[in-house]
């Protein structure tokens, strides 16, 4: 027989909810949810992922890193930016994006990390 994965019966600690349901609508969820979503796209991962292994890239390396046309990785490099996951720098007629701060980029390492203890498990 299949095991089910929810509670066959209703049983509220009202405690523990009671404590953790201001905590939890006191956060801003919603930017650390924007967050998760910009990082939720296959090319803008791709583009963090490379400037985690990169200090700074031009514009033009990124797209050829992931494959996509200046203009692409542009439009993905100002979305990281307005989120505060991304920083540039103009270098005379070249522009150079770096991630924000090292958060960012523990917070890239720590999922492909999680990842491979997921697959290692399967």
């Amino acid at each position: 027989m299949k095991e089910r994965d929810i509670c066959e019966v209703t049983c509220v600690d009202s405690h523990t909810t009671s404590r953790l349901q201001p905590l939890v609508e006191n956060r801003n969820i919603s930017d650390v949810t924007k967050l998760f979503k910009a990082l939720s796209d296959e090319t803008r991962m791709k583009i963090a992922y490379a400037l985690t292994l990169e200090e700074e890239l031009c514009v033009c390396d990124v797209a050829n890193i992931v494959g996509a046309t200046t203009a692409t990785a542009s439009h993905h490099l100002r979305h990281l930016k307005s989120l505060g996951l991304a920083k540039y720098r103009k270098d005379g007629k070249l522009v150079y994006y770096s991630l924000d701060d090292d958060h960012v980029k523990q917070l890239i390492h720590i999922a492909f990390e999680h990842q491979e203890e997921v697959a290692e498990r399967k």
